[in-house]
């Protein structure tokens, strides 16, 4: 009976560590925000002068913008939890598989979330400058742009956005 208590308060204690991991992630997860927003500027893009170009858009093309890398802490917290999880399951050697098992399909499985949540709806907007130049712009899908319209390209820093007139 001693050591039913002992492996209750254990498999507890597991899953209150499982939960402070993920909620560590979380609150890890939230500082980074990447945008390619024509909307948002960084402090470091406030209150500088920027060069200001204008055209008409030719041509508009649906796009996904994903991040270049993660965090990571999908992995971490995925294996984290798919090893307490694994680890409530079975006894002895078996209990070592399933503990193995659940870490590796919960990094996984964390990994695909995180990769999905940097995921974003883009469009890549082609412009006919007015000096007859083209260019090619991809930014988050956060504002109408039509083949046709008048618009701005603001440039700063090689960072450019279109933002229409």
């Amino acid at each position: 009976m001693h050591k039913h208590l002992q492996a209750a308060k254990r498999r507890h204690l597991d899953i209150l560590a499982a939960g402070a991991i993920i909620g560590l992630a979380a609150v890890l997860a939230g500082c980074a925000n990447p945008t390619a927003s024509s909307r948002v500027y960084t402090f470091d893009q406030a209150q500088r002068a920027q060069t200001v170009t204008l055209g008409y858009v030719i041509g508009v093309r649906p796009v996904t913008i994903q991040a270049s890398q993660t965090s990571g802490m999908g992995v971490i917290a995925g294996g984290a939890l798919g090893a307490v999880t694994g680890s409530a399951i079975g006894g002895g050697s078996g209990r070592r598989i399933t503990t193995v098992g659940g870490a590796v399909g919960g990094a996984m499985a964390g990994n695909a979330i995180e990769n999905a949540s940097t995921r974003r709806q883009g469009l890549e907007i082609t412009i006919r400058l007015d000096s007859g130049d083209v260019r090619v712009i991809t930014q988050e899908a956060d504002v109408p742009i039509s083949t046709g319209q008048r618009v701005q390209v603001v440039t700063q820093g090689g960072v450019s956005r279109v933002v229409g007139i």
